[in-house]
């Protein structure tokens, strides 16, 4: 089933920005970011839909740099432009405003050594936060952050 993701990815409210978080929907701990993320997104800028999920799916098609790769872990589409480990997680923390903006001056440490920690959490997280064989249906309000066909598993959605 194809969708126009340009058409889902409309935000909530009246801002063109257009920022999507994928994250990997079988890590607890990504699914606790991500309900970390909609309570203290206040603007609500952000939306959200799994690595896994068709919406996911193509908008990581969209890239010719992302195209056909597999992630596990989460990627940051702002407005036009892909973000990925730490790069990703620091730029989440700057759209996500107030204090947190501070933690994004950690930019200046290059993205080599960033990732070093990145890539240390990324595969300690199932052991440290558990992994389920399905994304978890989110509440009312974190699914309603989600893009259209933006939760569960692509192969599945399409059968």
């Amino acid at each position: 089933m194809k969708i126009n993701v340009d058409q889902s990815l409309q935000p909530n409210n009246k801002s063109t920005e257009k920022l999507v978080i994928l994250i990997d929907g079988q890590c607890h701990m990504c699914q606790a970011i991500t309900r970390f993320l909609v309570k203290n997104d206040h603007k609500i800028k952000f939306r959200f839909a799994a690595l896994q999920s068709t919406a996911g799916q193509q908008l990581l098609n969209q890239s010719t740099k992302l195209k056909g790769k597999t992630f596990d872990s989460f990627v940051l589409y702002d407005n036009g432009h892909y973000w990925i480990k730490s790069s990703g997680a620091l730029r989440v923390l700057m759209r996500l405003g107030g204090w947190w903006t501070l933690l994004y001056g950690f930019i200046i440490i290059p993205a080599p050594i960033r990732n070093v920690i990145y890539h240390w959490v990324a595969r300690n997280r199932y052991r440290w936060f558990g992994k389920s064989d399905v994304c978890l249906m989110p509440t009312r309000e974190v699914m309603s952050r989600f893009l259209e066909n933006g939760v569960g598993n692509a192969e599945t959605e399409q059968q």
